[in-house]
């Protein structure tokens, strides 16, 4: 069932699967990047243990900057660092960066095509019991439309940690989004990766669907994948990582063999991952679409688990848009 050149996790489907945090990954592979190069500095707006750039702070104190709850101030800070000749990397919650701060990221930052990397984590409805106020469900949307913005959302803290170090070395304004809860660690440090390039971790030789997701959410999908094959329905499961920009040949690819897609998304159905596979698709290949994600709506306090069933994205969600979509055919 799963592609064996992905090399995932061998214990994927297991009930004991390891969960780790998104956003720890970030935090290593920040280290991994600094020790790599010493143009890497770090900032941060009163959220470090949080946003795990603790980790790079107590390594190089001297490469570090505590903004404070400032978090316009820390988007044109990083943009004069840049300016400068440094790579910085930028956190804070995303419903804070690039929520709050949006006009000076896209004018300070992206205007002026600045090498920054903006870390938004604590990202979706997952966030829990924090609620309606802290749960970005929009942040996709607001920065993929703005020009030279690259948009990367991993699957698991393995892909985290190594978006971070390809980020260090790959040039230009760049929004990486992160969760806050612990997730099942999909991938293996073995397993391919590369910025712009999306990874077929189902990939049937006739699909009767393709089940485009990004994020923690790729789990569920994968679960969702295994459950529509014990009643003979056969998907093909991308992890459509960098959502800006777009695998084009890839995507494009399975859509012609499957003939259907479904995309999943922790996020609005508007202006995300959903929305940019359906931009694509009316360009070059329409073909029928079902959209699984948050739908038109702000989130609320509850457990992350239960958000994410509440709010229409858990596996049973994913299985009934598949068979939807297929009738569609």
């Amino acid at each position: 069932m799963l592609n064996s050149t992905q090399k995932l996790n061998p214990k994927l489907f297991d009930l004991n699967i390891e969960q780790v945090p998104i956003r720890k990954g970030f935090g290593e592979g920040l280290v991994i990047a600094a020790e790599k190069d010493e143009r890497v500095v770090g900032l941060c707006a009163d959220l470090t243990e949080s946003t795990q750039m603790h980790l790079f702070k107590q390594k190089f104190p001297n490469r570090f900057i505590e903004m404070g709850v400032a978090e316009q101030n820390l988007a044109g800070v990083a943009s004069g660092l840049a300016a400068m000749g440094k790579i910085p990397f930028l956190t804070s919650y995303a419903m804070f960066s690039p929520g709050r701060n949006w006009e000076q990221i896209r004018t300070t930052i992206c205007y002026n095509d600045r090498d920054v990397k903006i870390i938004g984590s604590h990202a979706g409805v997952s966030v829990g019991p924090d609620g309606g106020t802290h749960q970005a469900v929009e942040d996709i949307a607001i920065t993929r439309v703005i020009p030279r913005m690259t948009v990367v959302v991993p699957a698991d803290a393995i892909e985290a940690k190594k978006a971070t170090v390809a980020l260090a070395s790959r040039r230009g304004p760049t929004y990486l989004r992160l969760a806050r809860e612990k997730t099942p660690v999909v991938t293996t440090d073995e397993s391919p990766f590369a910025i712009g390039q999306a990874n077929a971790l189902i990939d049937p030789v006739a699909p009767d669907a393709v089940v485009i997701v990004c994020g923690p959410l790729v789990y569920n999908a994968l679960m969702a994948a295994k459950k529509l094959l014990n009643e003979k329905i056969e998907v093909a499961v991308i992890n459509n990582h960098t959502v800006k920009p777009l695998d084009e040949p890839t995507i494009l690819k399975q859509v012609k063999r499957a003939g259907a897609v479904v995309t999943v998304e922790e996020h609005q159905k508007a202006g995300g991952l959903g929305g940019a596979i359906a931009e694509l698709l009316a360009a070059e290949w329409p073909a029928p679409i079902e959209f699984v994600g948050v739908a038109d709506q702000f989130g609320q306090s509850g457990t992350p688990a239960e958000l994410v069933e509440h709010y229409g994205m858990g596996i049973g969600a994913i299985v009934e848009a598949v068979k939807k979509v297929i009738k569609r055919k």
